[in-house]
């Protein structure tokens, strides 16, 4: 096959042959690259996501400070993810009641804890619409939900909405 002069079958040059290699591959890459090739399954399409979580019973302080840090990138395993927290809203938590017993009956006196409610509104992409998971959690309505940044984490929230896609595209430029 390789002659005395170093030529595969007395044509061409192995050192050759072995550049013209490189030169095919490295052409094949670039073309697949730049022409989109099947790279579908490297280089998914994204799906634009719109939700609202719903975090009860959070102290005052805690919301005050939370604003300084919106908005924020969304993180889970120490790892930045491809969404941001873009806005908080605070209500007024809910005003539970206690019972007393009367020698009329039992009276129920509204409490009010003096805590907050907080909405938080989270934009993300997501490679999977089907899933739809922002790092380990999956997004949907009802569904509990930690919102974590770099700066702060609240847990036990509540999905209340999700828009996916088109919808959440609009929903973002309608405020």
């Amino acid at each position: 096959m390789i002659d005395e002069k170093g030529r595969l079958f007395g044509k061409i040059n192995i050192v050759d042959l072995i550049v013209i290699l490189v030169i095919v591959i490295a052409a094949v890459v670039v073309g697949m690259k730049f022409l989109g090739g099947s790279g579908s399954a490297i280089n998914p399409t994204k799906t634009p996501v719109r939700y609202t979580v719903l975090v009860e019973g959070v102290e005052p302080e805690v919301y005050e400070n939370i604003q300084k840090y919106i908005p924020g990138q969304l993180m889970a395993s120490g790892e930045m993810l491809d969404g941001h927290v873009v806005a908080v809203e605070a209500v007024e938590g809910r005003t539970h009641t206690a019972a007393v017993d009367t020698a009329d009956g039992t009276l129920e006196i509204p409490v009010n804890s003096g805590k907050l409610d907080l909405i938080f509104t989270i934009e993300c992409n997501v490679v999977n619409s089907i899933t739809t998971e922002i790092g380990t959690q999956e997004v949907r309505v009802g569904k509990t939900h930690t919102v974590k940044t770099d700066k702060f984490e609240l847990i036990n929230g509540i999905i209340l909405d999700c828009d996916w896609g088109e919808d959440a595209e609009n929903a973002g430029g309608a405020e």
